[in-house]
Order: structure tokens, then sequence, then C-alpha cells
């Protein structure tokens, strides 16, 4: 139920009190659930939920201390912290409503009421009420969404060596940073990583994937629209840079951002200034941007697909992730962090890796980079029957699991390693299109494009 929808929960021991509020509650569009005693009213509690009570304080007859009604209101706080309350009595006192608003309460109503004032009383806390209860969302969904932020960044190799170098250098600054690698190289990682060493480290890092949002519905997303700029829009709406003001906003597969949108996005990278949609209204923020893309955006740009002054713009500094093959030395120290995780996760926290495991995982080609390894030791964690993984547990395509030695002899190309990664992909999720781009973190649009592009048959 939508919190405009909620119904007002009454409290009070006369029953023509109770039936005028709600006759006039009703006709202001508001559902009630009236009750006659304190009782009652915490039983409503425990089986419904409310948008604001409205209590009276004094309900045994010839009582006018209130402490009934401040006992019932710490009782109400208790159950629920977020749910607005408002006191009303008929032997109102100064004394009364301090105490009643050191206890929780959000406002105090004297009898007999005035029906502008109680209404206007009762909207004000029905909204506070919603944004708390928002609000509280909001914490639990970044809890989610954080968790695995704090986990080690492991990057031990010499050919990570600069890239550690280049975002301790960059990170305390305002530049925007166009993050470069394969698909699964970590490059959400990197831009997490830059966000949480800056000096907006305590503001929001805001992520999208570009790659997800349609055309039609961009410059809403992005930017916000008003009520009333189209025909779904029944509220205005925050778009991802005012929700990202003050922190850092990070565009994933930027190189999927359409090219009619790509102005609209470069004037806001050199004002800071744009529009909601259906607004005249220029607003402000304070943004600092991270980029990221698999794409050749030289390439692209050459191409006329994507503008060379929105390019100018993005790569102030430019952060090249090198692919997992070229920095084996990190290949165990990984596994093994996403075997502790894992383990955690599915309460198998004896498991450990063979010396036989080990050496393979160090020896394949992992066309899917860091992404594919954390895939390929979940799976293991998932399957395995003892305490130890073995080389047999990770079903690594042998194609891409001969010793050095023979590379050398046979070299697999960049090419036929994503053909090869997108063909076990396929045939993990069974020629689902949607799952397999998720395997392999790609939007649909993009793993169409590099099936065309391979000439590889688009399951039915």
């Amino acid at each position: 139920m939508t919190e405009q929808r909620l119904p007002i929960l009454i409290a009070d021991d006369q029953r023509d009190v109770l039936e005028a509020l709600r006759l006039l509650l009703k006709s202001e569009g508001h559902a009630c659930r009236t009750v006659g005693d304190p009782s009652a009213a915490l039983a409503a509690l425990k089986n419904a939920q409310f948008s604001v009570a409205l209590i009276d304080l004094n309900y045994t007859r010839d009582t006018t201390s209130g402490r009934e009604g401040l006992d019932l209101l710490e009782q109400i706080k208790r159950a629920d912290p977020d749910l607005p309350v408002v006191v009303m009595t008929a032997w109102g006192s100064i004394n009364l409503a301090v105490e009643a608003m050191r206890l929780g309460a959000g406002d105090f109503i004297e009898k007999p009421w005035d029906n502008t004032r109680l209404i206007s009383v009762l909207r004000n806390q029905m909204a506070l009420g919603a944004a708390a209860r928002r609000e509280g969302r909001l914490r639990a969904e970044n809890l989610l969404l954080r968790e695995g932020e704090n986990e080690d960044f492991i990057a031990q190799s010499r050919a990570m060596q600069p890239v550690l170098k280049l975002i301790e250098r960059v990170a305390p600054s305002d530049a925007n940073v166009l993050v470069l690698g394969e698909n699964g190289t970590g490059k959400g990682v990197v831009a997490r990583l830059i966000h949480q060493h800056s000096r907006r480290a305590e503001q929001t890092l805001v992520k999208v994937n570009m790659g997800g949002i349609a055309e039609s519905v961009f410059e809403s997303e992005m930017f916000g629209h008003v009520r009333g700029a189209y025909t779904d829009a029944k509220a205005d709406r925050i778009g991802r840079f005012e929700l990202a003001d003050g922190g850092t906003l990070f565009l994933d597969e930027i190189a999927n951002i359409p090219y009619p949108q790509q102005a609209k996005l470069l004037r806001i990278l050199e004002d800071g200034e744009f529009e909601r949609v259906g607004s005249s209204r220029t607003l402000k923020v304070d943004v600092r941007l991270i980029s990221a893309t698999n794409a050749d955006l030289g390439v692209e740009v050459a191409a006329g697909r994507f503008r060379k002054d929105l390019l100018f713009r993005l790569n102030t500094v430019e952060i090249r992730l090198p692919p997992l093959r070229e920095r084996r030395e990190d290949i165990a120290p990984i596994a093994q962090s996403f075997l502790a995780r894992s383990g955690r996760r599915y309460q198998r926290g004896g498991l450990r890796l063979s010396a036989t495991a080990l050496g393979a995982l160090e020896h394949y080609s992992w066309p899917g980079n860091v992404r594919e390894l954390s895939h390929v030791i979940e799976r293991a964690v998932l399957t395995t029957t003892g305490d130890v993984i073995e080389h047999p547990d990770f079903s690594l395509s042998q194609a891409a699991t001969a010793p050095a030695g023979d590379r050398a002899h046979a070299p697999v190309t960049l090419d036929q390693a994503e053909q090869e990664m997108i063909r076990d992909a396929l045939d993990r999720c069974a020629g689902n299109i949607l799952k397999t781009a998720e395997l392999l973190g790609l939007s649909r649009a993009a793993l169409y494009r590099r099936l065309e592009k391979f000439g590889m048959r688009t399951p039915e």
C-alpha cells in the first residue's frame, strides 16, 4: 500500500468524537481506523500500517491528567518510531503539550478542534512520516548496495602498480576520469576506489549503466522531469545528476550513449547546468564524473558515433586496466578472496583450493577477466561435494587452459578469446540472451553487437 493510501489511526473514548473525525477525514479522502482505548490502538498497530496516529490524552472518565495518552504515545513510538503522532485533549495546557512533544508527538490539537487546522496538521505529519519511511528504505537499500564495498582491492602484480599510483594521485582531485579496460576487469571497483579516496567520499556515489537506458527515457533518467511533462509523468522525478549533487556520478558503458543525447551530456559537463524535462527552470549541480567503457572511443569518434568534444571532457585523466591474463600474480589471491566470500555466503567456510586447482586458474586465459573468475569460484563452491576444490570443479574451457608453453606456439587473439567466452556463456545460459548478457556484464544491445561482429548465429 502506498503512503498516500495508508489509513489514519484515531484513538478516543468518545464515539461521537470518533464518528465526527471519521466523517471529516473521509470528506478529505482519508481512510480511518477508529479505536476506543489504548490497548485497542496498540493491537491495531500490530496488525496494520498507518500514515499517522491521532490520539486522545484521556480515556478514563473524570481523568484530566493526560497520563494515559502520554503512556500510549511512548508505546506507539517504541512500536513504530517513524509513525507520526498527533495528540488531542479537551484539557490542554502548555506543560502537557511540552511533555507530549518531548515524548515524540509531532503536534498538539485542543478540543473542540478547528477543522482547517486539524486537516493541515495531519497532512503535514503524514508527509513527514512518508519522508521518514522513504529515508529508512533508502538507508536499507544503501546498506545492501554497499555490501562488499570494503572488500580488499587486490592489486599486487607489477602490471597494476602504475594503476594504483595513478588512482592515488587522481582520487583527491575533482578531475573527470575515464576508466578503460575489457569486460570484467574491475572498472566499477576502480570507480568506487576513486570515490572512497576523494574529498567527496562522505557524499553519494551514483552508478548508472548507460547501456541499460533507452534513448526515449534518457533525459528523464539523467536530468529528471516535472509532473505533466509527458503522459506517464504523474509526479516530479529527480534525475541521476541531482541525486549525485555534491558527490560522484559513475557512468558505465559510456560508449552506449545515443549520439543525439551526447550534446545534452556535454552541456552539463561544461557548466553544470540543466533543466528537468518539462521545466524551463535551470538547475545547477556539482558532480564529479567517472566514466568507463570497454570500447575504443577513438574508433567510435572516427566512425562518427561519439563526439570528440565529449571525449575530451570525459578523459581529463585516463586509467587503463590490464586484463587478468596480464596480471597473473593476482589470480591466486583474488581467487582466495572470492572463495572466502562465497564460502560465507553459502555457509561453506571450510573449503580450500588444491595446488592443482590454483595452477589451473593461473594457466587459464580468463577472457572474462575478474568477473569470470568470480563466477567460476562461486560455481565451484556450490557444486563441489568435498572440502577441497579440485581442477575439474571449475569446468574451465579447454581451449583457454593450455599451458603457457603451448599457448606460445598457438596464440589466441583477443577476438578469439572473446568469441570463446560468449559461446561458453551462451551454453551456460541455454541460449538465453538476457541471462547471457547479465553473466557477461553486458547490456543486451552490446551482446547483440558482438554476436553480429563475430558472425555468430543469434539463438532463436
